[in-house]
């Protein structure tokens, strides 16, 4: 994979070295005015615009590489790493394309609707929507739902209306 400086070198149509001078320059605090003006030999004569230029990609393709490194690792932990994927995840040279490579293996938030419903309140829901609940109180009904992960009553009649 080509490096972070040939690549923004290529951009600028200047020299890889220049663009390492310039990013170490810049790494270590100094301005990008101050580089224009009292920096230009370590740079290699490289003009405002340019070293505000590296600045931005340095800065981007920083975050990129960084990103790439959080979305392979978070694949490789759910065991769904192929050859194919680790290929193209590595050609991404877009925050957008791993992120579109990523999209079906990102975990999907999760409810309180889907809470509830995993917690087998659906069947409640539905007798509140449909107003089927005719006879007896709300809350005696919302008893038969009590579970481990249903304490009371009123906490059944909280998970069905949050369906």
């Amino acid at each position: 994979m080509e490096s972070m400086f040939a690549i923004i070198a290529k951009e600028l149509g200047v020299k890889p070295g220049q663009v390492e001078s310039a990013v170490t320059l810049l790494d270590e605090g100094n301005t990008v005015p101050f580089i224009a003006r009292y920096r230009k030999e370590v740079t290699g004569e490289l003009q405002d615009e340019q070293l505000r230029t590296i600045e931005e990609r340095i800065k981007y393709l920083r975050n990129l590489e960084a990103r790439r490194q959080e979305i392979i690792n978070a694949i490789m932990e759910q065991e769904k790493m192929t050859d194919e994927l680790m290929a193209s995840l590595m050609k991404a040279v877009k925050l957008q394309e791993l992120e579109d490579l990523y999209l079906p293996y990102r975990p999907k938030k999760r409810t309180r609707a889907m809470i509830a419903r995993e917690r087998g309140l659906e069947p409640l829901a539905d007798m509140i929507l449909n107003d089927t609940v005719t006879s007896g109180n709300p809350l005696d009904i919302a008893r038969e739902y009590i579970s481990e992960d249903v304490p009371t009553p009123e906490a059944a009649i909280q998970g069905a209306s949050d369906i």
